[in-house]
């Protein structure tokens, strides 16, 4: 598993991109969000998202994502999809990409080792069993993977934030 220390600067900022940051991207800044928030961290972290493609660039997120973190408790409304610049390399202690492609599109962005130093796969944060490593895209799947794929990254992000809680806790 990558070891992920934040460095002593405040706050600590983290942003995960997928393809069109209107499905999965939103739910893990959304779920981190909280769970910041839970642990009394929430202006030591800031979670943002993005796409890698502009097609949705300041729409809202998807209606069935913002229907499935709304029935876990979520509040995803102030959302806006954006797209991923070079600046968010600058901007960002960590960049986490929710499958491989989007990975290696943010890899072939970055500009030098420290920006390429930044990137993560979302799922190799918490290896599941299965040794799936992409979040599946939810958009063309049926009404329930929405819900799928946020429990996915539920468990993801809760294992992000359980390593980098420490050395966050340690900088307050």
């Amino acid at each position: 598993m990558m070891e992920l220390v934040p460095d002593v600067r405040d706050p600590y900022r983290v942003i995960f991109v997928c393809t069109g940051n209107i499905c999965r991207s939103p739910m893990a800044e959304v779920v981190f969000r909280w769970f910041a928030a839970q642990a009394g961290l929430g202006d030591r972290v800031v979670s943002s998202s993005a796409a890698t493609g502009d097609w949705h660039v300041g729409e809202r997120a998807d209606g069935r994502t913002l229907d499935a973190l709304r029935r876990r408790g979520y509040d995803g409304s102030h959302h806006r999809a954006r797209q991923f610049t070079h600046a968010d390399f600058d901007r960002n202690d960590l960049v986490v990409a929710l499958d491989r492609s989007h990975e290696r599109i943010l890899a072939s962005w970055a500009r030098t080792p420290d920006d390429a130093d930044k990137l993560a796969l979302m799922l190799s944060i918490a290896p599941r069993d299965d040794g799936q490593l992409d979040v599946p895209d939810p958009y063309y799947g049926h009404p329930g993977m929405f819900d799928e794929v946020l429990g996915m990254i539920e468990g993801a992000s809760r294992a992000l934030f359980r390593q980098l809680e420490p050395a966050i806790r340690s900088t307050s």
